[in-house]
């Protein structure tokens, strides 16, 4: 008698914790739920993996939270893979957040002609990078100034790319400046070496040193949590939970 194949079974994913680390966490909690809500699979069996929530930024009563998310569905007995980032938009009213908008990412069109600096990143496991950021990069509108850059970390650092160009607000938030992630010359890191930047208990001079490693990488714009002395270098509350790095035109 034959044997018949296992049952494909969904990976059994984690609720997205809000560490002790993280500034206005209600914000979070509530763009983590839209997104949950919005990306949950109907008719097929599938669960959402939320791989981080990250500000895209954060003022007194709004707020841009961006999500990126794996999906797993069952189909036809496979497991299938998929994903996107959200940018959640919310505001703030006697003290409750609340979710106004939600824009998921365009990355668009695979290309077939990619960079050989794009190609070696999208094979570097070094590299961890969500299911927006690699079409980002399949799609060919990453600045290969971003992507020889990560390939530079990452012989040093595992880098966890949390956005690089879609699902990302247009400007810089609360203000009428163009981002430099819209035009495929940013990135933003989520995780260094598995230590989130957010939490409290990842190491201080992992942080800075990775901020450091990045501006030598030729970065113009490193933003973190901590203020380093030099002009490219700046913090700000959206940064505490990130490492944004832009390049020049």
């Amino acid at each position: 008698m034959g044997t018949s194949a296992p049952a494909v079974r969904l990976p059994e994913v984690r609720s997205w914790p809000a560490g002790p680390g993280e500034i206005e966490p209600g914000a979070k909690r509530a763009a983590v739920a839209a997104v949950t809500a919005l990306l949950k699979p109907r008719g097929v069996r599938g669960v959402v993996e939320v791989i981080d929530a990250q500000y895209g930024g954060i003022l007194s009563d709004t707020a841009s939270v961006l999500v990126p998310c794996r999906v797993y569905t069952i189909s036809g007995g496979r497991l299938v893979t998929s994903g996107t980032t959200v940018d959640v938009r919310l505001t703030k009213t006697r003290g409750t957040w609340r979710v106004t908008a939600t824009h998921p990412a365009q990355p668009g069109k695979a290309t077939t002609r990619l960079s050989a600096a794009a190609r070696q990143v999208l094979s570097n496991e070094q590299i961890l990078l969500p299911p927006a950021s690699e079409a980002d990069i399949r799609s060919g509108q990453v600045h290969d100034a971003v992507l020889t850059a990560m390939l530079e970390l990452a012989k040093t650092y595992r880098i966890g790319v949390s956005v690089i160009r879609s699902g990302h607000p247009l400007n810089v938030f609360g203000t009428n400046r163009p981002s430099d992630h819209p035009r495929g010359r940013a990135f933003d890191t989520w995780q260094i070496n598995g230590h989130p930047v957010v939490a409290p208990t990842t190491p201080r001079a992992l942080v800075t040193s990775y901020m450091r490693a990045t501006e030598s990488t030729g970065s113009h714009n490193v933003g973190g949590p901590y203020q380093l002395p030099g002009a490219a270098y700046f913090s700000d509350p959206t940064h505490q939970d990130h490492i944004h790095a832009g390049f020049r035109p």
